[in-house]
């Protein structure tokens, strides 16, 4: 077979995860993403080049988002109102955020499925970046803590 005629090289994909929260940091919640997510990216043929922890601080999560591209997030999306990883992303990634009328579904569904209050607190997990990536977790049927983009 001629240069020509061989298939064109493909680039390697690449990846990095970043975990946010304090709770990591300090030991009181284990983390149980990264070893699922290094499985998966390496089935699916995705180079896993590294991971970063970082607590709930605006500085330490715009920074890493933006030196670990492409990547995946994980943590700090909760509820409350001191969560903040959806706004750094969106910062970092300089789009709006708004409700994503996708996530406001599941979420809906969700409350419907298992009886829970619609409430202000629920709604923020709908405010998604511009641009993202929902993943759905097939054991809650809910999103996943995390967004790709």
């Amino acid at each position: 077979m001629t240069t020509a005629d061989a298939p064109a090289s493909k680039e390697a994909v690449t990846a990095a995860l970043l975990v946010i929260g304090g709770k990591i940091l300090s030991g009181r919640t284990k983390d149980q993403n990264i070893g699922y997510i290094a499985e998966y990216l390496t089935a699916v043929g995705i180079d896993f080049k590294e991971v970063r922890v970082v607590g709930d601080e605006e500085r330490a999560i715009v920074d890493a988002l933006n030196a670990l591209r492409p990547i995946f997030t994980t943590g700090g999306i909760g509820p409350t109102h001191g969560d903040i990883t959806t706004d750094c992303v969106a910062k970092a990634f300089g789009v709006p955020i708004d409700t994503d009328p996708r996530a406001l579904a599941i979420l809906h569904e969700s409350v419907k499925t298992t009886g829970a209050e619609m409430n202000e607190a629920r709604l923020r997990l709908t405010r998604i970046p511009k641009g993202a990536d929902l993943i759905l977790n097939k054991v809650s049927g809910r999103l996943a803590s995390g967004s790709v983009m």
